[in-house]
């Protein structure tokens, strides 16, 4: 088939390059901006594993190409994704407009963007009795998005229609062959359950984060705890990992959007009011543990940070914990030294040159000289430190584990005064 896809964002790039991997004669339509003029250097706008090479390799096997967002779609195209950002349903309608006016016999338009429940259905009205429009809510996982969109878990489709959704199904195929992956609903079924997803996984890593508060009050481990409510067949493990916070361009706006749905519906969410301010409270929970260690005299030291990006595999640093850490320190006017696999640009990006900011590219000359290291974003690289090493580096050897990565006991034995989430 000859299909384009609208976007900028991951998921964009990611439907666009797997969908051409298939054999489709894909285009990619990209607003005017950053991630075009990337694109146009042939440059990859995401720090996601496989996606460079997937994009290169389609691009250069003539079955991907990049397109601008303003231009009419060749006339062999019939089915269209919208890969658009949250805030662009106003753009979404005039795309959807712009395609009924070309009067098509059957337009397919699939809309994985994560926009309010409901708007599946505006877009078909706009597009009118010209074809069907269909709901596949992004479910990409960063860090790990192309693995998660060729091996999906599960589909959700939003359809009223059967011959839209026949369609569908065959584009599809290659990556849902092993079984029926599809959950077949209404529009907005689909769109609410994408949201409530994301808002019962939102829940359990609060709910975690909440008990780790509490076994801190109660000098309990809480890591026996959480193998044990994990133990439990009715829970399982997945999102049960207490830590320093979650953030992300998606859990974190999508919770925000379900709880503003609910208080517009005039339903409410306690529940998921107090998920959002655990979960910002516990940005600062490292912070706290080090003010409290220096017994609140913070001005002038040094301290090291490992782990910029959100989660690891990913450069991004929207609504990260780092973020919500380092106005924390910089208010007690303490200097940082930050390492990241992936980040540092996009975090010198955001701030910009700072006397109280360094980026360093190698994990130990960021710990050279520190008051303290903190453990942010748990890449892998981090998993297994010279503590050695590490203490010979550092002025003073205290470690903040904000993902509870480490043996506590290991790392006191090696001198370090150790603080981990609940530990």
């Amino acid at each position: 088939m000859h299909i384009d896809v609208y976007g900028s964002t991951l998921c964009a790039l990611v439907t666009a390059g797997t969908l051409a991997s298939t054999g489709h004669q894909v285009t990619l339509r990209v607003p005017e901006g950053d991630v075009a003029g990337q694109l146009e250097r042939n440059e990859c706008p995401f720090r996601e594993p496989g996606l460079p090479e997937l994009l290169s390799e389609q691009r250069a096997a003539k079955r991907l190409k990049v397109g601008r967002l303003v231009d009419v779609p060749a006339t062999a195209v019939s089915t269209v994704f919208l890969a658009l950002e949250l805030d662009d349903v106003e753009l979404a309608h005039d795309i959807v407009a712009r395609l009924a006016d070309l009067k098509r016999q059957f337009w397919l338009l699939v809309n994985q963007s994560s926009f309010p429940v409901g708007t599946t259905d505006k877009l078909q009205q706009t597009l009118g009795d010209v074809g069907a429009v269909v709901s596949l809510p992004d479910l990409l996982q960063e860090g790990v998005a192309v693995q998660s969109f060729m091996r999906p878990p599960q589909l959700l489709l939003g359809s009223n229609d059967p011959y839209a959704e026949s369609l569908v199904r065959e584009i599809l195929r290659p990556v849902s062959r092993l079984r029926d992956q599809f959950l077949v609903m209404t529009p907005k079924q689909a769109e609410f359950s994408k949201f409530a997803v994301m808002g019962m996984l939102a829940t359990r890593v609060s709910f975690m984060n909440d008990m780790a508060s509490l076994a801190d009050a109660l000098e309990v481990d809480i890591e026996p705890v959480r193998q044990a409510v994990g133990a439990d067949p009715r829970i399982g493990q997945a999102y049960l990992y207490p830590g320093c916070g979650f953030g992300g361009p998606s859990l974190s706006r999508n919770v925000m959007d379900l709880a503003s749905t609910l208080a517009s519906s005039g339903v409410g969410s306690e529940l998921l009011d107090q998920v959002l301010r655990i979960n910002e409270r516990q940005k600062e929970v490292m912070f706290r543990k080090l003010w409290r260690h220096y017994h609140t005299r913070l001005e002038g030291k040094v301290v090291a940070i490992w782990g910029a990006a959100f989660k690891p595999g990913t450069g991004r640093i929207d609504n990260a914990p780092v973020l919500r850490l380092l106005e924390a320190l910089w208010a007690q006017e303490v200097a940082v030294r930050v390492h990241d696999p992936q980040a540092l640009p996009v975090l010198h990006q955001h701030y910009g040159t700072r006397d109280d900011l360094v980026l360093c590219e190698d994990a130990y000359d960021a710990a050279r000289d520190a008051d303290a290291l903190i453990l942010v974003t748990e890449w892998k690289q981090y998993w297994n430190p010279d503590l050695v090493r590490l203490k010979t580096l550092m002025r003073a050897p205290v470690l903040l584990d904000g993902r509870n990565i480490y043996d506590p006991q290991f790392v006191r034995r090696h001198g370090f005064a150790y603080y981990g989430v609940g530990r």
